[in-house]
């Protein structure tokens, strides 16, 4: 028991010194890089590698096969996006100590916590020495360089929430379906019923929606498609949420490259709005002057009775 307790406390001291040539190796690690391929450039036998993955449980209880396929799979996320770290460990105008710490600053801006993490010491000693740290050119070269494309990322992240926004404010639900009416046979239990002059099927007329081929419209910004007892619907996303979010963005972003093309796409809608209630008033004009029983708006307008009436006066 005692034997236990005592490799037991060896390892958990062994595991607490840091080691920042370790630190380095697991940074690679992280990033996706095979142990052999760490060995080679940090100039250390592999075995010597594999010995710092196990004591400083850089995988925790993972077997060495699950480890290198989850490997895999964060390389392949990583080369997507850039966040400047692997130039930082090939920095050869720093030493492992402060390529660590230009890493670990430009994630929490703390200097002694950095420090710490960098140096493995004492938090009185990093909290001397941090601040000092920050003072030195190449470092602070480095964790600009680190920030500078951290915050391209953010904008490029923004940029996107803003442009998707766009097109939902201003989607178009004709570039989605077409509708109007049509004529289709007349239907019966038996089939189509003819006409007992001509022989021909009897017509009527109905409603007619037609949705566009997915691939040729935006999907992202469709919200619901679904076929019910009553016929197909599409629902595109809320278009005055995008709207009002849009218009609090541009007040606090008033420089934002796609503020004039929102300004003038608005205006563009504005201009519509009030051409369409015009046309209203000019239609319910029209039919005050010629008073019917049950008038059909739709067919009033699609005799074009306002356009006769409507010039005189």
């Amino acid at each position: 028991m005692a034997l236990l307790f005592c490799l037991k406390r060896g390892s958990d001291q062994l595991a607490a010194k840091k080691n920042p040539l370790a630190d380095k190796a697991n940074e690679l690690y992280k990033s996706g890089m095979k142990l052999v391929d760490i060995a080679d450039q940090l100039g250390k036998p592999e075995g010597t590698i594999r010995r710092w993955k196990s004591t400083y449980g850089w995988d925790g209880e993972r077997s060495e096969k699950k480890s290198e396929r989850s490997v895999t799979k964060r390389t392949e996320k990583k080369t997507q996006i850039n966040d400047g770290t692997k130039e930082t460990l090939q920095n050869d105008d720093l030493t492992p100590e402060q390529q660590m710490f230009c890493i670990y600053y430009s994630r929490t801006f703390n200097a002694a916590q950095s420090y710490q993490k960098a140096y493995g010491c004492q938090y009185s000693t990093a909290v001397a020495h941090g601040y000092e740290m920050l003072r030195n050119v190449v470092v602070r070269a480095e964790i600009e360089r680190l920030k500078e494309i951290k915050r391209q990322q953010i904008i490029a992240g923004a940029d996107d929430i803003v442009e998707i926004q766009m097109r939902i404010a201003f989607a178009d639900i004709g570039n989605y379906l077409s509708f109007g009416r049509e004529k289709v046979d007349v239907m019966s239990a038996f089939g189509p019923v003819k006409d007992p002059e001509t022989g021909e099927n009897l017509k009527k007329e109905v409603n007619s929606i037609k949705l566009n081929e997915s691939c040729n419209v935006d999907t992202q910004i469709i919200q619901e498609v679904k076929q019910g007892k009553d016929g197909v619907s599409l629902k595109l996303a809320d278009k005055q949420k995008a709207y009002d979010w849009l218009s609090k963005y541009f007040l606090m972003h008033p420089d934002d490259k796609y503020k004039a093309e929102f300004d003038k796409k608005r205006a563009e809608v504005k201009d519509d709005s009030a051409a369409q209630i015009l046309a209203n008033m000019q239609t319910i004009a029209d039919i005050l002057k010629k008073p019917e029983q049950n008038r059909n708006i739709a067919d009033f307008e699609r005799n074009g009775d306002h356009e006769q009436t409507g010039t005189a006066e």
